[in-house]
């Protein structure tokens, strides 16, 4: 069995986060660890508080988990410091295995989550990992992105990791755009509106990163984690008085089923 890694913060509601992670590394039938960076009071309504965990202690549960563990692939979220963001780029650096980065640090309502120096370092990361997935905000703070900007897009394309902004809404469907060196590929799915869309970009990446584990290519990898997340989305609990979490474990059993029925 394949282990992934997970890098990220823990939700009390378990709907994003490194509970979000496990979930979906357990949809897809590999095994998750997990190195926690920061600590949530939170719930679908809203974030209560937030303690953080310090950049030692992140690097002793790094260290324990690789003493012990052949990890094939890592995805990485929340980092919340300077601290913690030196402390892994430390450690990846010397790794040869896929590294998934969500670069957690605008809210999907547009609130800042960390400092703008520590976004700035995040930047040095970028060297050491396979692919970033960051939403609109996050591309537009980090390249000054828009869809038709050529110079940003130029910007991207420079860069020795791989880059798919998420969730570019044209009518009825939901497109992510991968750009890389060779070229720039679309990914659609049909549009849902749904409330319980909490975690999505968590398990968006964490998908991806489990897929790389398993040997898939990395656009076979984002076309089966499209397909998760409109899974799990269309097929979601409706939990909670906010956004809701999704079904990972439906979601990565209606993708098997097509695939049989394929």
């Amino acid at each position: 069995m394949k282990v992934v890694l997970s890098i990220a913060g823990s939700d009390s509601s378990a709907g994003a986060g490194i509970q979000a992670d496990l979930k979906t590394f357990e949809a897809f039938s590999v095994f998750g660890c997990s190195v926690i960076t920061v600590l949530t009071a939170q719930n679908t309504t809203g974030v209560k508080s937030i303690s953080e965990v310090s950049a030692k202690f992140v690097k002793e549960q790094l260290e324990m988990v690789f003493e012990d563990f052949e990890v094939s692939a890592i995805k990485i979220g929340m980092l919340f410091s300077n601290e913690i963001i030196d402390t892994i780029r430390e450690f990846i650096k010397d790794l040869n295995i896929p590294i998934v980065l969500d670069p957690v640090f605008i809210s999907k309502a547009g609130s800042m989550l960390l400092s703008s120096d520590a976004i700035l370092n995040m930047k040095t990361l970028f060297d050491y990992v396979t692919i970033l997935t960051p939403n609109q905000f996050e591309a537009k703070e980090l390249f000054d992105y828009e869809s038709k900007n050529n110079i940003s897009i130029e910007k991207i394309k420079k860069l020795k990791c791989a880059t798919i902004i998420k969730n570019c809404i044209q009518k009825d469907k939901s497109i992510d755009i991968l750009y890389s060196k060779e070229e720039i590929t679309k990914f659609e799915t049909k549009y849902l509106v749904s409330r319980n869309t909490h975690g999505t970009g968590c398990s968006f990446s964490s998908a991806i990163a489990a897929n790389l584990a398993l040997g898939k290519s990395l656009k076979q990898a984002i076309n089966i984690s499209n397909e998760f997340i409109y899974e799990a989305i269309k097929n979601a609990p409706n939990l909670g008085r906010g956004k809701g979490p999704i079904a990972h474990k439906i979601g990565s059993q209606k993708i098997a089923h097509k695939t049989c029925n394929d």
